[in-house]
């Protein structure tokens, strides 16, 4: 039998008595290729109700270092995280996309950095928040990968590149994640290890599991006593199927909130 895999610390967030809503989202894969998610996301930051809006990775499609946040579309994004961030409460949390995206981005946006996993403690309730990538076991090439990527040696090293080989390293790592999804459905691409989420939710006395990462949004129960809500990927710039979704949280309880479609 397989040694479990070590349990992860878990962070805490709690809710102040005055929040009336928060909205989950996850899986924007912003660029500057994708003018109507962008579109979508900044008007839903405007006018969203919800107190806080929490971000669970790949909010954006590549990072390649907070130096980049100055120009371009990088800047258009920071602008409007800083504008929503001075109304409300925007938390982030890395992805498998955007796990570069450092303190000096967010101190400067006032966006609120938050490990993964976090337990989420709002409305009486204690919800697990992971960006799903750490979950999916099965995935083990990927696995390796994260584990060089995260650790501080190569982060270093790739921060230290100029702008221009950052942009063709990521570039190629992301054509290499593309060709290895290339011929698969959504459906057949890695989930998680249903098994060792359902350790985290136990260790952390959380009964819900929110993630993103997957692509394949869907409710579904664990093991008793415990289930897990997949958030929707956002993507309005795809004519024949456009999809953005929001998770939203009140005291009354979850609920999907559809942008598109």
């Amino acid at each position: 039998m397989p040694t479990p895999s070590p349990l992860p610390t878990f962070w805490e967030l709690v809710a102040p008595a005055d929040w009336t809503a928060v909205d989950l989202i996850s899986d924007l894969h912003l660029s500057a290729q994708t003018p109507r998610t962008f579109e979508a996301w900044a008007a839903h930051l405007r006018s969203t109700p919800a107190s806080a809006v929490i971000i669970l990775g790949d909010l954006f499609e590549v990072w390649i270092g907070d130096d980049a946040r100055h120009e371009g579309f990088e800047a258009q994004c920071a602008d409007v995280l800083a504008e929503a961030a001075s109304r409300l409460t925007v938390a982030f949390m890395c992805g498998n996309r955007d796990f570069l995206v450092g303190g000096e981005m967010l101190r400067e946006c006032g966006v609120r950095a938050l490990p993964d996993p976090t337990v989420l403690v709002a409305f009486g309730e204690r919800l697990l928040l992971s960006h799903g990538d750490a979950l999916c076991l099965d995935d083990r090439e990927y696995q390796q990968f994260r584990a060089q990527v995260r650790s501080l040696a190569w982060q270093r090293e790739f921060l230290g590149r100029p702008l221009e080989q950052r942009h063709a390293l990521a570039r190629a790592m992301r054509d290499h994640s593309e060709q290895r999804k290339r011929g698969k459905a959504v459906e057949d691409w890695v989930d998680i290890d249903k098994g060792t989420a359902v350790r985290w939710m136990h260790e952390a006395s959380t009964p819900t599991l929110i993630h993103g990462h997957t692509h394949r949004p869907q409710h579904e129960d664990l093991a008793p006593g415990f289930v897990r809500e997949v958030l929707s990927d956002w993507d309005l710039d795809d004519a024949h199927q456009p999809r953005a979704e929001v998770m939203r949280l009140r005291r009354s309880g979850l609920a999907r909130v559809p942008l598109a479609g």
